[in-house]
């Protein structure tokens, strides 16, 4: 009860298979702590999490549960590089939504799931705060953005052109660029794999296991 209190985990077995629970909630808190009172997924707890996951004989699989606005890029990449790189089965539901880093973190997942009324978020590399408006500035939201661009296309069907459209388009939001894509729309899209919730996601990565 302690681990779901303070970090959303949970070890769960069914008829002998062992698998890890992780939660991705609230914001990707990057290098600074964000204000108190907001619900947030901390890098630095789930980076040494995922490398005790893969060095643990006994856990078998990871089910991983998001429901994230959100957050520091280059913490959400980190822990969607260590999701893609475990050897153990994995499996993501989105709950709610995995919006804009959360789409990374989803689809780093062996097989990834998402609830009919589920949403994704995809737009442009944005940045906080005070920056210089210089080309170099521009340059490395560029960077950014391209490595985004490629670890989503990398690890999901949609199209490199695609993605980049839905996330330069113009008439679905309205005071913003990008896309809105609710449930079935993801899965359409090839950023998911399946419209299901925990009952189907539980049964897929139980299969995973025994294959």
């Amino acid at each position: 009860m302690d681990q779901i209190k303070e970090y959303g985990q949970e070890e769960l077995t069914h008829k002998g298979e062992n698998i890890h629970l992780i939660s991705i909630i609230g914001e990707v808190e990057g290098h600074e702590q964000l204000a108190s009172g907001m619900k947030a997924t901390k890098y630095e707890h789930l980076l040494p999490l995922l490398a005790k996951i893969e060095d643990d004989e006994e856990i078998e699989g990871v089910l991983i549960i998001i429901n994230t606005v959100g957050g520091d890029v280059e913490c959400g990449l980190a822990i969607a590089e260590m999701i893609a790189g475990l050897s153990k089965p994995t499996v993501s539901l989105v709950l709610g939504g995995s919006h804009s880093i959360g789409i990374p973190l989803a689809v780093a997942a062996d097989y990834s799931f998402i609830v009919e009324t589920g949403t994704m978020v995809i737009h442009p590399v944005r940045m906080d705060g005070t920056f210089i408006g210089v080309a170099q500035t521009y340059n490395y939201f560029r960077k950014i953005q391209e490595r985004i661009n490629t670890f989503v296309t990398k690890h999901c069907e949609i199209s490199k052109e695609r993605f980049t459209e839905l996330m330069n388009a113009t008439e679905i939001m309205t005071k913003d660029v990008g896309s809105i894509l609710v449930g079935e729309q993801a899965v359409k899209e090839g950023i998911v794999n399946e419209i299901g919730s925990l009952k189907e996601a539980l049964e897929k990565l139980y299969k995973m296991i025994r294959e």
